[in-house]
């Protein structure tokens, strides 16, 4: 008896169907995400419950009894017209902030001059924000001028003294201004001298590993606010008579070899992540050191450690507020600062001004983040 090949094989795809109806819509989200079990519908019912007992509040403080307008502390005290909670309390004072914003963006840099401020900050956005999208052309040329070019423009921008432009010190710099430069500076520095560092660490040469292992060691022990007092207070009493350095740019350097000893472990753990047969293939292609690391390893160690670099820049970014305790006003300290302001002294300005720090704060760390995020899934290629 002849066998029949019952063998079929389709020479067109299925199309789509559509999702079962109870696997769609708002009620299936809910069911899905948020009551699943027991235990989440409670957690749930307890998350509901505590947002809606904080949440009015807040907002009716943050906005609805907010004082936007004014020229002193009488508008944003419990006796102004408006903005009377019933418990006796006003709301938020953001006449305060709003009168003082020049003052949290700039300190006390030279009023007639903030022109170069602005200008420096357009610079900044407009060379960042090509060098961040990937699709962007000339990355190269986009690199060297942000992190070559720019930075020397900025310093003759920002200082003066040059080509016609009035000097203003660095005591006078302060808010925003002192926050961006400490981080730029820390994180464009870090990167790098920690890189170097981890390899060193890394490395066969006793001499050159001691010397890592010992700077990491060192800096990664003692707290941030040592090494800025250190830096601020300390080194000049190591210098001869009559030589000093700018304080600002003790910070810059204290602020940098700080950040730079974490970034080193954060790299580290990305180089001992490559797998041995990685080193060996490039050995077997006949690649010296340097082009190992730079075309086979180092590419390789820093995508896997993208959220370790980012979460030491978003630490150092908010680290730059400690520089208060050596006399310096970043944003924090300036809005710290006018909390003396007998004009403004009220019970709501305190809150305000913080809230207001802490925004700022926020936004830029979440905007690193996100962006992490985002290079983390276009560089990631275990699913493609």
């Amino acid at each position: 008896m002849q066998e029949h090949d019952m063998t079929f094989v389709r020479t067109e795809m299925v199309a789509a169907q559509p999702a079962p109806r109870g696997e769609r819509g708002i009620v299936q989200w809910l069911r899905k995400n948020l009551f699943a079990t027991p235990v989440d519908s409670v957690l749930t019912v307890i998350g509901l419950l505590f947002v809606a007992y904080t949440v009015p509040p807040l907002l009716r403080w943050a906005f609805i009894d907010a004082q936007w307008t004014g020229t002193d502390r009488t508008f944003c005290s419990t006796v102004a017209q408006g903005g009377i909670h019933p418990d006796g309390w006003s709301g938020a004072c953001w006449a305060f902030v709003s009168a003082k914003f020049q003052q949290f963006m700039y300190g006390r840099y030279t009023f007639t001059q903030r022109w170069r401020v602005d200008y420096t900050a357009i610079m900044f956005v407009l060379l960042l924000v090509p060098l961040l999208i990937p699709r962007a052309p000339y990355k190269m040329l986009n690199a060297f001028l942000f992190f070559i070019v720019f930075p020397i423009v900025a310093y003759f921008l920002l200082v003066g003294g040059y080509f016609g432009l009035t000097y203003v010190p660095t005591q006078l710099w302060g808010g925003l201004l002192v926050t961006m430069v400490l981080s730029f500076v820390g994180i464009a520095v870090s990167l790098p001298l920690g890189i170097l560092l981890a390899l060193g660490r890394r490395s066969s040469l006793p001499v050159v590993k001691m010397l890592c292992v010992t700077f990491i060691e060192i800096v990664r022990g003692v707290p941030l606010v040592t090494v800025l007092f250190m830096a601020s207070v300390m080194l000049p009493l190591f210098l001869p008579t009559g030589m000093t350095f700018d304080r600002l740019l003790r910070a810059l350097v204290g602020v940098a070899m700080f950040a730079s000893a974490y970034m080193a472990e954060v790299i580290r753990g990305g180089l001992q992540a490559i797998p041995k047969g990685q080193y060996e293939g490039a050995d077997s292609l006949g690649l010296s050191y340097w082009q190992k690391m730079i075309l086979i390893v180092l590419p390789q160690a820093l995508k896997l450690v993208i959220p370790g670099i980012v979460n030491t820049f978003i630490g150092l970014f908010k680290d730059t507020s400690l520089v208060y305790i050596i006399g310096m006003f970043d944003l924090l300290g300036i809005v710290r600062q006018n909390f003396s302001d007998a004009a403004w002294a009220s019970p709501q300005t305190p809150m305000s001004g913080l809230l207001f720090a802490g925004f700022v704060f926020w936004i830029f760390c979440f905007g690193m983040s996100r962006y992490s995020i985002f290079m983390e899934r276009r560089l990631d290629t275990s699913h493609r």
